[in-house]
């Protein structure tokens, strides 16, 4: 990965590979905290991979890489809808690279080989466009559903420990019109799972930040190669701004573009509000849910062209 680990010796994880799998982490959007586990070692393979490199196609469990990122930003580029690049060889990348194919006068077997690499490598600069067809059909989604909470599903979740304020949330959330579905798993990709087969308009995670007390943050999907969810991103800058009159202890609250897993996974704008103290957060969980819901409202009604 190009990342220097300083003096320590094949085989011990010292200081310099510490701050060497830091930095990969960084810059890959995932949680920053020296340690090489499963999400880490997933990412570092994913990384590893070039578009031309393996042939690539709907598969199950479905295929992940940079490889599978740089099919979907090219499509998308060039107006093939392949949706969000997230890097997930799913069914809207399976259907945009056969769309493409029939385009090219290739077979459209939906399988990205040696001969549709060289049929995107053929269009290059045509393939940099600064405009995605996926930024697009996501403030076009956005625009077409109600322009206000009532007839919106909101997926609301929690890994654990903010029971009462995800309640809280979609009991404010069924006040102001909308449909709150509450997800509550400790593994953060049933979330998207869940959130995904309600087709939900968008996804709201809370959380407990334990590491660094008292900061706030509000997280959006950015792929390692820069594509943003542009909605993800408003919705994020909203729940900022609802959260940190009622936490901001000093220490203010960001907005942060991040490749988590929910926030990857999901096919609807998403955020995730990492929350503190802990004991604040449960004091004021009302006052929370209740300006978490005016955020969303706020967004909702803000929808390009709404």
């Amino acid at each position: 990965m190009g990342i220097d680990v300083g003096n320590d010796p094949p085989g011990t994880y010292g200081e310099g590979t510490l701050a060497a799998v830091r930095t990969f982490q960084e810059r890959r959007g995932i949680r920053t905290d020296g340690v090489c586990g499963h999400q880490t070692w997933a990412a570092l393979v994913e990384a590893g991979y070039r578009l031309g490199d393996r042939p690539l196609y709907l598969a199950h469990p479905m295929l992940r890489g940079d490889d599978v990122a740089e099919l979907q930003r090219r499509l998308s580029s060039l107006g093939f809808d392949g949706g969000r690049v997230d890097g997930i060889a799913g069914p809207r990348t399976e259907r945009a690279l056969a769309d493409f194919q029939r385009n090219a006068g290739l077979v459209s077997d939906a399988v990205c080989g040696p001969a549709t690499v060289a049929a995107l490598e053929r269009l290059g600069a045509s393939c940099d466009a600064p405009h995605s067809v996926a930024a697009v059909r996501e403030r076009e989604e956005l625009r077409r559903g109600p322009p206000s909470l009532s007839g919106r599903r909101i997926a609301v979740g929690e890994t654990g420990g903010l029971d009462a304020l995800v309640r809280s949330i979609a009991g404010a959330l069924t006040a102001a019109g909308g449909t709150a579905m509450v997800l509550q798993h400790p593994d953060i990709s049933q979330h998207a799972a869940g959130a995904n087969s309600a087709r939900a308009d968008a996804y709201l995670g809370v959380a407990l930040n334990t590491e660094e007390a008292g900061l706030c943050s509000a997280a959006y999907y950015r792929s390692p190669s820069g594509w943003e969810s542009p909605e993800g991103r408003r919705l994020a800058e909203l729940v900022q701004g609802a959260i940190s009159p009622l936490v901001d202890l000093g220490a203010p609250t960001a907005v942060k573009g991040m490749a988590l897993p929910v926030l990857r996974e999901t096919l609807m704008p998403a955020v995730i509000a990492e929350l503190a103290p802990p004991a604040l957060v449960v004091e004021r969980s009302a006052e929370l849910a209740g300006a978490l819901t005016s955020a969303l409202r706020l967004w909702v009604e803000g929808a390009p062209g709404a």
